[in-house]
């Protein structure tokens, strides 16, 4: 028999979440079944007994799945088989690791995997926004360690209220968008976009999703209670000397704080220096006892590394690289670096340098998005890319990462609210990091900014950005440094890393991960303040550096004109099998897009020339122009009858040119006209028949008439004329068998003779 276990959670609005284990995978260490109205998904957890040799680190797999049967649809492709993790859920995958990984215990190394797959799906509510409680309550309900739970609601407002969970359709609505991540007691995650809110408004919304999340992370703990899991297992992982530890400390951590204390910005004679205290206490031990204590002493450095560049900011001011805590590195940033781009800027910032270029393109080169719940196009992309050489790492450069997909995802939320709503054409971002010591995604919103303006983007207002940092100090004297613009080593070795991008009026987009407990309100309102105090800095910068877009695009930028016409029209421009649109390009040389927006036709023309533009807008024109009697058109002939030629004057469009409309001379038969089939002959429309539609055309009604002329009298169709008395001939008598001069009437033999 199943026993099977259940909770229910209310959403403010009254929606109901519940959250059921012991029914399905009941061989995964975790499993639950999270609903909501029409959604449905798995997740599962499993954890190995014991770590890999060697292993000193938390190697976590957090995988997100969306079935394309969830929401009744085939997989596209081929194969019509899910395949490789689409950016969406890798990034639905990032969100949930960022919030968990940080909640195992820092000794617990076994490998870890945690698969959430939606199931089913209606399309309403979003259902990235479950993933984190969902693999928060697998692990709640099982025995693998872990300090949550944890719970990640995604908060918007709409019409000036805010919206746990929101629908699809309250979320096309809304000014501000956050996705938040937390425990009863602490934010560990955020990120989100929105349209230049103040730091007020931001600290309201992480309150409202944190009030939410609390009621979430009460039921995971009552559903464990339920279940029996609260019990975790036991673990070694690690092997400890604690007197090497001491000595560690006590030989290493004066040489590593003097370092910390010099101020030098050069990031690799800092990176030398510390690992030569390291390596000196290495060769200091005994030769024969060197390779077994080597991989403890790198840990124990690590940990006196990390407490010496923290207390030299928190008792001295003092950062790595010389800085005061508020201090930005020294910028410097040029545009038009680059001539074959449509637009290019390097923003430098310190040690982290990113080098942005531009596309501009037409219709035909929007990005298809085909995932599981969206379908559409996107006009506006930006990918960031993260070689090796930027940290001078000697290794080879691989496909896409996760880091690259993040990295970029947030720095095209930082832009996009800025970019121009009609714009006309569809915009790639590039951002190459050729130097890296923290902050490349905020250097690429500020390269990303340059370049748009070098461009000719017309964008809405300049965007910059920048990561903030935390280094805190919970002992008997508590004491906190916020830290504006951090480096590699600050994230790394520090408790908070806090990017918010925005314009001089309000924030665009953020990104906060928190490693430490207790981060107060108070706290993240200076880091908020602190940043905004940068960002305007750095504005200041860009605004020197292009104080507004470029006038005029470059040379080599391919012009765009947009027409409309009405609905019914598309399909004469489009033509059979797309062949009337394809001869607008070959004849014209530009590339012509077509779509239905509005119940209207949409219609793209670009090339690099004015001519071509001007071509392809003249066969379109003469497509959906609508035909006018008393207008004179150029056509060709079509065919040749005996009583006339038919001429296409318009495309797909034929009017008959009758014999007696060739000439004001009276033709014997067409042959005298001297016409022939492809013949280019002028035209002149002179009536459309009102109930057939059909086209009469002439061409003497261009020619002079003659001195004198008549026109030969007609009569209307089917009269017949007149008779005088007398011309009526006499009716012949007829006698019996008189056939006139058909000769006699045949006698027929009677039937079936």
């Amino acid at each position: 028999m199943l026993k099977t276990f259940k909770k229910s959670i209310f959403l403010p609005d009254g929606r109901e979440i519940t959250l059921e284990t012991g029914k399905l995978a009941k061989q995964a260490d975790g499993a639950v079944e999270l609903r909501m109205g029409n959604t449905m998904m798995l997740a599962t957890v499993v954890t190995a007994k014991e770590a890999g040799e060697g292993v000193d680190f938390m190697p976590l797999q957090v995988e997100y799945k969306e079935k394309y049967s969830s929401f009744g649809r085939f997989p596209g492709g081929f194969l019509k088989r899910e395949g490789r993790a689409s950016d969406y859920e890798i990034l639905t995958s990032r969100l949930v690791d960022r919030v968990l990984r940080p909640l195992f215990p820092s000794n617990y190394h076994a490998d870890t995997f945690v698969n959430i797959t939606l199931y089913s799906t209606d399309g309403n509510d979003i259902p990235d926004a479950l993933a984190g409680l969902a693999a928060s309550a697998a692990l709640a309900v099982s025995d693998i360690p872990f300090e949550g739970p944890i719970s990640e609601v995604r908060v918007a407002r709409v019409d000036g209220e805010f919206v746990i969970d929101p629908t699809f359709e309250q979320l096309e609505r809304a000014d501000m968008e956050l996705m938040v991540g937390a425990t009863y007691e602490n934010i560990m995650m955020v990120e989100g976009e929105m349209n230049e809110v103040s730091e007020a408004d931001l600290l309201a919304a992480l309150r409202a999703a944190h009030d939410a999340i609390k009621v979430q992370c009460q039921a995971q703990k009552e559903l464990a209670e339920e279940v029996g899991s609260t019990v975790k297992r036991e673990y070694c992982h690690e092997v400890n000397d604690e007197a090497l530890r001491e000595d560690v400390r006590a030989k290493c951590y004066d040489r590593a704080y003097a370092i910390a204390k010099t101020g030098s910005a050069d990031k690799h004679w800092r990176a030398d220096s510390f690992a030569a205290i390291c390596d000196d206490y290495i060769q200091s031990l005994p030769e024969e006892e060197r390779d077994e204590k080597t991989p403890l002493v790198k840990r124990y450095y690590h940990d006196v590394e990390k407490e010496a560049m923290r207390r030299c900011v928190l008792d001295e001011g003092i950062r790595l690289d010389g800085r005061k805590t508020s201090d930005i590195r020294p910028i410097w940033a040029e545009v038009d670096y680059i001539p074959g781009p449509h637009g290019s800027a390097v923003f430098t910032r310190g040690e982290t340098q990113a080098l942005a270029t531009v596309t501009l393109g037409t219709k035909l080169d929007e990005k298809i998005v085909d995932d599981v719940l969206n379908q559409g196009r996107e006009r506006f992309l930006l990918h960031y890319n993260f070689p090796p050489f930027s940290t001078g790492e000697a290794k080879a450069q691989r496909g896409v990462g996760r880091r690259e997909i993040g990295h970029g995802n947030l720095a095209h939320r930082a832009l996009k609210r800025m970019f121009p709503d009609d714009f006309p054409y569809v915009c790639r971002i590039v951002s190459d990091i050729l130097e890296s010591n923290g902050s490349s995604s905020m250097a690429t919103v500020c390269a990303g900014t340059l370049s748009l303006l070098d461009a000719g983007v017309k964008m809405k207002k300049p965007v910059a950005g920048i990561a903030m940092g935390l280094i805190t100090d919970t002992g008997v004297n508590p004491k906190y440094a916020v830290l504006s613009d951090i480096l590699g080593d600050e994230d790394h070795l520090g408790d908070m890393d806090f990017k918010v991008t925005g314009t001089r009026d309000g924030i665009t987009a953020t990104q906060m991960d928190i490693k430490v407990d207790g981060l107060s309100y108070e706290v993240l309102e200076k880091a908020l303040n602190q940043a905004r105090d940068g960002r305007m800095h750095i504005l200041d910068i860009i605004e020197q550096t292009i104080p507004a877009p470029r006038e005029d695009y470059k040379a080599n930028v391919p012009r765009i004109v947009t027409m409309t016409i009405p609905k019914e029209l598309i399909g004469a421009v489009i033509g059979p099998g797309g062949k009337v649109i394809q001869g607008i390009q070959e004849a014209s040389g530009a590339t012509v897009s077509i779509d239905e927006i509005d119940d209207h036709g949409y219609i793209e023309v670009a090339a690099p020339g004015k001519e071509a533009i001007d071509r392809a807008l003249d066969l379109i024109n003469a497509i959906v122009e609508l035909p006018e009697e008393g207008k004179t058109y150029t056509g060709k002939v079509r065919s040749i009858l005996e009583f006339g030629a038919f001429v296409e004057f318009m495309p797909n469009r034929d009017g008959l040119l009758h014999i007696s409309e060739i000439s004001w001379d009276r033709l014997p038969d067409m042959e005298a006209s001297g016409l022939k089939e492809g013949d280019e002959v002028t035209v002149k429309l002179i009536e459309i028949d009102k109930k057939s539609g059909k086209y009469r055309l002439s061409m003497r009604a261009l020619l002079p008439k003659p001195e004198g002329y008549q026109e030969p009298e007609r009569r209307p169709r089917g009269e017949r004329p007149e008779r005088k008395d007398g011309d009526r001939a006499p009716r012949r008598e007829r006698r019996d068998g008189d056939r006139g001069d058909r000769g006699p009437r045949r006698e027929r033999a009677p039937r079936h003779e």
